[in-house]
C-alpha cells in the first residue's frame, strides 16, 4: 500500500464532483462485471437494470442515508463500499470494489475496517452482506474478518449471505 493511499468516510453531499465521478465510474466497472459474471455480458450502462443505472448516475441520491466509504489514492477513487444506513439493529455493506490496477495492496480490507468501525459507530450490533458464490477471493476475505455464512434473505440463485456482530 503506497503511503498515499487512505481510505475516507463520504457522506453524501459532502463530497467533490470529482470523488462523485470516481464513484460513478467504479460503479460502473462493478456492475458491468457483475452482469457479465452472471453471464449477461452488457456493453454499457443504458443496458443495466434500472437500479443500477440509478445508482451510476446519481449516487447521491441512490445512497442517501447510507455512508459510502471511498478508497483514494491521492485524488484518485480507487475502492468503494456502501455501508446501509441501520435497520432492525443491523446495517448491510454493499458494493465493495477495488480498481483492478490497485488489487493486492490491502484497499478492500481496509474498506471493511472502516465499515465496521462506521457500523459499531451507529450502534448496530451487527452488519450482513450478499456475496455471488464465485467471488471466493471476497469470501475467503470475509470469513478472514469474521463474517459467516448465514440463511439466505435474498432469492437469487448463488448468493451467499453472510453476517458478522460488531
Amino acid at each position: 500500500m503506497t503511503d498515499q493511499l487512505k481510505v475516507a468516510i463520504v457522506r453524501w453531499p459532502d463530497q467533490s464532483p470529482s470523488a462523485e465521478d470516481g464513484l460513478a465510474g467504479l460503479l460502473t466497472d462493478y456492475h458491468l462485471r457483475t452482469e457479465a459474471e452472471k453471464g449477461r455480458a452488457v456493453a454499457d450502462v443504458q443496458e443495466l437494470p434500472d437500479r443500477y443505472q440509478a445508482e451510476i448516475r446519481a449516487p447521491r441520491t441512490a445512497f442517501v442515508g447510507d455512508a459510502v466509504l471511498l478508497a483514494l489514492s491521492g485524488d484518485t477513487v480507487v475502492g468503494c463500499l456502501v455501508v446501509t444506513g441501520p435497520a432492525n439493529g443491523r446495517s448491510e455493506i454493499k458494493r465493495l470494489w477495488t480498481d483492478p490496477a490497485f488489487r493486492g495492496r490491502g484497499i478492500a480490507s481496509g474498506l471493511l475496517d472502516a465499515a465496521l468501525a462506521h457500523a459499531t459507530e451507529s450502534g448496530v450490533s451487527g452488519v450482513r452482506l450478499s456475496v455471488w458464490k464465485w467471488r471466493t477471493g471476497a469470501i475467503s476475505l470475509y470469513e478472514r474478518l469474521g463474517f459467516v455464512v448465514t440463511e439466505s434473505w435474498d432469492e437469487r440463485d448463488q448468493l451467499v449471505c453472510m453476517r458478522r456482530a460488531v
